[in-house]
């Protein structure tokens, strides 16, 4: 009797200490959940500070988010494409379109987070109006927003296009040019700096909130919130369904990013999601 008495206090004994063993090792389970690192390409004004402005709350989550700042149109779509990115923020639809026939890649939009309305912006002219004969216009070389350039160019009755072109015009599509005006195609992230040497500019929101100016202010005249231009978050497919992907999607169709939007570009920028 002595024996089994012994040997049963010996079971409990063992199963009070495998029990606060468990206990014990919850937490350091806990402890141990490894941080996942996004990279995430993005232009400086206003992706990159849209970004860096929910990277406390992603951490939360068990996400750092690298934020990568580029001057540059090109380099974002190739590195997430090679895989040195993991996503990136900067351009709409049609460019990202162009760029995957273009260089044969196959990212994808996987959020539309705001409209950046394209604007025409003069250092020599406060009218269009008074928009000279032989008037020199500085336009981007991208086919996207050369395209885009033109179709608002034609909007505002400076220049007539091809019947259908749009927003995919060239150059070769102006079929009436009544002012002679002299257009030129440059880098995008060039086009502020040209502002002092041509007639008439136009800008992306991004370079030209770069340069202070504020679009719905110095434009002469800015696309409508009926541009088809929203600027979209953009991955591969092999990740665009990841957890980390879908928490950083999620951090930014907050309304406490729909309110810094607001509030900081004071619609210069334009939320597309509710």
């Amino acid at each position: 009797m002595k024996k089994l008495l012994i040997f049963a206090l010996s079971i409990s004994l063992i199963a009070v200490l495998a029990a606060c063993g468990q206990k014990n090792a919850a937490p350091a389970a806990e402890g141990n959940t490894k941080e996942v690192t996004l990279k995430v390409g993005a232009t400086a004004v206003p992706h990159a500070e849209i970004l860096n402005f929910i990277k406390p709350k992603l951490k939360e989550q068990g996400i750092d988010l690298v934020v990568k700042e580029f001057s540059d149109y090109v380099q974002p779509n190739i590195q997430v494409f090679e895989k040195q990115l993991d996503a990136n923020f900067f351009q709409h639809l049609p460019y990202l379109e162009a760029q995957n026939a273009d260089r044969k890649m196959d990212l994808v939009s996987v959020a539309s987070i705001h409209l950046e309305p394209f604007g025409a912006y003069s250092k020599k002219i406060t009218n269009i109006k008074d928009l000279a004969n032989g008037a020199t216009i500085a336009i981007p070389n991208d086919p996207s927003n050369a395209g885009r350039a033109l179709a608002l160019l034609e909007k505002n009755g400076l220049i007539k296009l091809k019947d259908g072109v749009g927003i995919k015009a060239t150059l070769k599509d102006v079929v009436e040019n009544p002012k002679n005006l002299k257009i030129n195609e440059l880098d995008a992230a060039m086009l502020p700096r040209t502002l002092a040497d041509v007639d008439l500019s136009l800008i992306n929101t991004n370079y030209a909130l770069q340069a202070n100016l504020v679009p719905t202010k110095d434009a002469l005249f800015i696309e409508d919130k009926n541009s088809p231009y929203a600027n979209i978050l953009v991955a591969r497919p092999d990740n665009k369904d990841s957890d980390a992907m879908k928490k950083l999607i999620a951090a930014l169709k907050t309304p406490e990013v729909k309110k810094f939007i607001e509030d900081k570009y004071k619609g210069s920028i334009i939320p597309t999601f509710e």
